[in-house]
């Protein structure tokens, strides 16, 4: 239960309600078992002699009473469900707010699927909990004290007898709690992965399809389905179990009742009546001790949900507005520095970047270049703080982008990455991503820079085209002019180009960048690329190397230099003097 404590916060928010619902439980558990009372006293009546007008006077307190308790009962659904969604709400909200805010490094070791089973299958687990299990925890704790307080006014020593199976059933739900408890974590981890196999399915589609593979992915989601299907049957099993037993116990009061009763009927020590409204309260507690069970049910999976999700919770932000943060910085103008700058993506792996010391000047151009798996990217993310660098400082405009806001700090760095991600939405949509409304003319302005145009007047409802999921519909090249488009209409004081013209043509390249050369005047722009031709005419060229700086320099330096870069460049030369030729 320790885990289902944190959701007492919630539960404050709406104390009002709460205590409305309690009191709504109150008065209709008063109603109910008034009723019996009301039959004891009709039944020796009738037994005793009576006339039709008493017992017209009788049904209509029995109606009226039961009236009186089922508005009641309605009331305190209007309360206590109704703040359970109010409160489902609340943490579906809260769990989206953090999931968001947490690390890219996060989403690297978890699955989609994962975290789409903790939104929904877990969610819903907590609120079954938050709603149906409160409101009959209260009314089966209500409802018992009352009508065992009223059964000892009436016999005590029948009371007792009738008693006697109850705390069995402490035992055996205990027992079987503890078993739903571990099969419903097993349940919901093997839900993550049917979910996480679902949405790889979904989303590589054309991989599956392209290697005719349809028929093994096919038996893999039936395996995992039925591994799924037969943990749900072993808590099925136990839950069928559960209800029966509780069936046996109340019955076994029954009998008890029944047969004592009537033993003290002959005896002259009870009379019908009495014994009556004993049977009926019996049968009152038939539903709350089955409701017992049932609530044991829901607060066990509750309990294994809400630890999954606390979980989740409990994942640091890491990258942060913090004490440190200054406030006052309201823009940026693009001047970056990378101070002993090392960095790795945890602790038990290598360093990807070893002591980088770089001056990228305001409004400059700068390209990074390097063979794959040397750090490009890795560097570039340091910039906008999608992750801190692990030894060293990196700081724009002198100051140290751990002190700057992160809002204006991102705002302010227009990233177009090679692997590009659309929305699915209209075309306008996802260029004016990034903006705060959406400006039509700056959307065609920034199309035009990014070439991306001419393809949009092709669609056929031009800007107002929906995308598919991921820019399905569109070409390599179309999805990464539309992201570069994206960037540019954030007018941002840094443009990072992380190798964006890799499914473009050199034709195509060549226009974009003419295009760009005037919107990157007075900009920073760093272009990370493995042409040659993309790169020649920045400012400086960085050439990476193991997570180092092995050379440094512009175009003409670089090929005298006869590293690295003049390997890379003869290598082109030579690929394209070997396509005219073809």
């Amino acid at each position: 239960m320790e885990n289902l404590f944190t959701l007492k916060k919630y539960f404050a928010r709406y104390k009002k309600k709460l205590f409305l619902g309690i009191l709504f439980i109150l008065l209709s558990n008063a109603g109910t078992v008034y009723v019996p009372l009301l039959l004891k006293d009709a039944i020796n009546a009738i037994d005793s002699g009576t006339t039709v007008k008493q017992l017209i006077i009788f049904a209509s307190l029995i109606i009226g009473t039961s009236l009186f308790a089922g508005i009641f009962r309605f009331l305190i659904r209007e309360t206590i469900i109704v703040v359970s969604r109010e409160i489902e709400y609340d943490l579906r909200f809260d769990f989206w707010n953090h999931i968001q805010r947490l690390p890219l490094r996060y989403f690297q070791n978890n699955s989609t699927g994962n975290v789409m089973a903790h939104a929904t299958n877990d969610i819903n687990a907590v609120r079954s909990f938050l709603g149906p299990a409160v409101m009959y925890s209260i009314d089966t704790s209500v409802r018992l004290v009352i009508v065992i307080a009223i059964m000892f006014s009436l016999n005590v020593s029948l009371t007792i007898y009738s008693l006697i199976p109850l705390p069995f059933l402490s035992v055996i739900v205990y027992k079987v709690g503890k078993l739903i408890h571990e099969k419903f974590s097993l349940i919901q981890a093997k839900f993550s992965e049917l979910t996480t196999k679902a949405q790889e399915n979904y989303s590589g589609i054309r991989v599956i399809k392209s290697y005719v593979r349809e028929k093994n992915e096919i038996k893999e989601f039936e395996n995992l389905s039925h591994d799924f299907l037969n943990k749900n049957m072993e808590m099925v099993k136990i839950q069928a179990l559960l209800q029966p037993v509780l069936f046996l116990v109340t019955g076994l009061s029954a009998i008890l009742v029944i047969w004592i009763g009537g033993i003290k009927i002959i005896n002259g020590t009870m009379n019908l009546g009495e014994v009556a409204a004993f049977i009926t309260y019996l049968g009152i507690l038939t539903w709350p001790v089955i409701a017992f069970g049932w609530v044991i049910n829901m607060v066990q999976q509750a309990e294994a949900s809400m630890k999954r999700l606390n979980k989740i919770f409990a994942e640091p932000y890491e990258i942060n507005d913090s004490d440190n943060t200054d406030y006052s910085i309201k823009n940026i103008r693009g001047e970056i520095e990378f101070r002993n700058v090392s960095f790795r993506y945890s602790e038990n792996l290598p360093y990807v970047l070893k002591n980088i010391n770089l001056t990228i000047p305001q409004g400059s151009t700068i390209a990074i270049m390097a063979y794959t798996g040397q750090g490009k990217t890795s560097l570039i993310n340091l910039m906008p703080r999608l992750y801190d660098c692990t030894e060293g400082e990196v700081l724009i405009d002198g100051k140290n982008v751990k002190n700057i806001p992160i809002n204006i700090l991102r705002t302010n760095i227009g990233v177009v990455q090679q692997e590009s991600f659309l929305f699915s939405d209209t075309i306008t949509n996802n260029i004016s991503y990034g903006l705060r409304e959406i400006n039509k003319d700056r959307v065609l302005e920034v199309s035009g820079i990014a070439g991306f145009d001419k393809d949009v007047q092709g669609f056929p409802h031009e800007y107002e085209t929906m995308m598919g999921e991921r820019g399905i519909t569109m070409s390599g090249g179309q999805k990464q002019r539309a992201s570069l488009a994206r960037a540019l209409a954030i007018d941002p004081k840094i443009l990072i180009l992380d190798d964006s013209f890799s499914a473009v043509d050199t034709n195509t390249e060549e226009e974009i960048l003419k295009n760009l050369k005037q919107f990157m005047k007075n900009r920073t722009s760093i272009i990370i690329s493995h042409r040659i031709s993309t790169v020649k005419d920045s400012d400086q060229i960085i050439i990476l190397s193991n997570g180092k700086i092995a050379e440094q320099g512009t175009h003409e330096e670089l090929v005298k230099l006869g590293g690295i870069y003049a390997d890379l460049h003869y290598k082109q030369l030579l690929e394209k003097e070997l396509e005219e030729l073809n």
